[in-house]
């Protein structure tokens, strides 16, 4: 009999030869929330553990059917190490056979650290946070079904396995990404997003459209080392593939359409519809090929700023220092894209040529050397975000050139997602160090 290849008889470290597709199954539809009593009924649920935050619990969408459940409304925007802690032990003491998140990325990531670390009972957080920060430990257990509604349009957490938390300790936020804690079901309901603050659907509309360019431009699957030995061990965040592309591109034009029509009118049902389509399927394509620079600087942006500048963005109902994830993001997007377009001109091209509502092969584009592109695709993106209110750079939230190697050094740990940039070389060495630090430089105003 022949025997399967095991970690013991693999080939040597190499590049990567094959990327997966790994995706929550989706239903869109106004109104279907509520189905998802019927769905849980369905699904034999004995008890169900509810995840939501204060304001969502006193919506429609937070409302349960006749089963028995518990609810847990103690998610906090942004969710911390503290905050998952709290949602975990919680969670563990309720023997809940199904999840239930309603709410934005938040409330759906903690959700997905809940249950896992309840079929996990004696795990640490950081057994499974990704490294350097934590362990990074394979899932090997079948974790227990979770349905996800979001309630915005930005996030994706409904399609993807990944969960994000702020550890203060280290002022810069990290995560835990594995297919294993995607959720079953993601029920898409335009009702649930209409409720959203202005500020609210900008900055979550934000995350889309960085999820889709930065996944669109990752580093293609094979170019990611080093092979996996064994398939558990092949990441979530693969680098660009011909699936997630198709997704990212879709979900990039529909945000760049739609985004600047909700900012400016909560009432354009059609808008929101396309910006809460755009949001799962901009799951799809990060959740598959990942994201790099904008999200991986844009955790220290928001870690630093509870003890720094302490910024409290305007439209949201809080009582600490925020800088929305989306706004984080977005505030390093014109100068990461002037840094990798050299890496991969023609995918930056169509991204310009997306932002500026024309063809790739449209002579306004195409006459453009491939050396400029990226000075181009600085300055769209920027007049991109000045129509939307976004600050202009870091100085603009209460930095100062004196915190960029804070930034820097809170960036480093990030290699989920900085071995998925491309131009940036070794994210540990010396280039690397430097291309960061050049990058925050550029972000700082402009």
């Amino acid at each position: 009999m022949r025997k399967l290849a095991t970690p013991v008889n693999a080939p040597p470290i190499e590049k990567e030869y094959a990327f997966e597709v790994a995706a929550s199954n989706l239903r869109f539809g106004e109104g279907v929330t509520r189905e998802v009593g019927m769905d849980l009924k369905n699904m034999k649920a004995r008890k169900v553990a509810v995840f939501t935050d204060p304001n969502v619990a006193k919506l429609p969408p937070a409302k349960m059917t006749d089963l028995p459940f518990e609810v847990y409304d103690r998610v906090v925007t942004e969710p911390t190490e503290a905050s998952w802690r709290d949602a975990i032990a919680w969670a563990r003491q309720q023997d809940c056979s199904h999840f239930l998140a309603v709410g934005g990325g938040s409330v759906i990531d903690t959700a997905k650290a809940a249950n896992l670390f309840t079929v996990y009972k004696d795990a640490d957080l950081f057994d499974f946070i990704n490294t350097p920060v934590g362990k990074g430990l394979p899932i090997e257990k079948a974790l227990r079904p979770l349905i996800a509604i979001p309630t915005t349009a930005g996030t994706g957490s409904e399609t993807t396995g990944t969960a994000i938390l702020d550890i203060t300790s280290m002022n810069f936020k990290t995560g835990i990404a594995n297919r294993a804690m995607k959720p079953v079901l993601g029920i898409v309901d335009t009702l649930n997003t209409r409720s959203c603050p202005k500020e609210l659907h900008i900055s979550a509309g934000l995350d889309v459209l960085f999820h889709s360019l930065e996944s669109y431009t990752a580093i293609p699957y094979t170019e990611r080392t080093p092979r996996p030995a064994n398939p558990i061990l092949r990441p979530a965040y693969q680098g660009s593939n011909p699936v997630a592309d198709i997704f990212s591109l879709w979900a990039l034009r529909a945000t760049v359409k739609n985004l600047p029509r909700v900012a400016k009118d909560q009432g354009d049902k059609q808008a929101m519809q396309q910006m809460l389509l755009a949001s799962s399927f901009a799951g799809i394509g990060f959740g598959n090929a990942g994201v790099h620079l904008c999200h991986g600087i844009s955790y220290p942006i928001s870690g630093l700023n509870k003890t720094g500048p302490k910024w409290k963005h305007p439209g949201y109902a809080v009582d600490h220092p925020i800088i929305p994830h989306g706004v984080t993001v977005a505030l390093s997007g014109p100068a990461v894209f002037q840094f990798t377009a050299p890496s991969a001109p023609s995918r930056h091209r169509e991204a310009l040529a997306i932002f500026r509502n024309t063809s790739p092969t449209d002579a306004s584009i195409t006459s453009i050397p491939d050396s400029e592109i990226g000075a181009h695709l600085f300055e769209t993106i920027a007049q991109f975000l000045d129509g939307l209110g976004v600050p202009r750079g870091l100085k603009a939230v209460g930095y100062t050139n004196a915190d960029i190697p804070k930034l820097v050094q809170g960036t480093l740990p990030q290699r989920r997602v900085l071995d998925l940039a491309p131009g940036i070389g070794d994210v540990a060495g010396e280039d690397g160090h430097e291309h960061l630090t050049k990058i925050i430089e550029m972000s700082m105003e402009y």
